[in-house]
């Protein structure tokens, strides 16, 4: 089961072949193989990205233990 790295909710909709979006903080999450991107969905329904506040510097995740289903 996913959970979201904002709010730890496992109220996960798949909106795209690797998008997903969180119900409960309201944004958008890409996974791509084991690398995760977070986005901030605008008013205007552009993106902005997350992955500084989450991520930092770090330019590749571990994502390989979340399960997606």
């Amino acid at each position: 089961m996913m959970k979201c790295p904002n709010c730890s909710s496992k109220d996960i909709g798949k909106i795209g072949s690797h998008q997903y979006y969180c119900w409960g903080c309201f944004i958008e999450l890409t996974v791509n193989g084991d690398k995760m991107s977070v986005y901030q969905v605008e008013e205007d329904g552009t993106l902005s990205s997350l992955d500084d506040l989450f991520f930092g510097d770090e330019s590749m995740q571990d994502f390989s233990q979340i399960h997606l289903s």
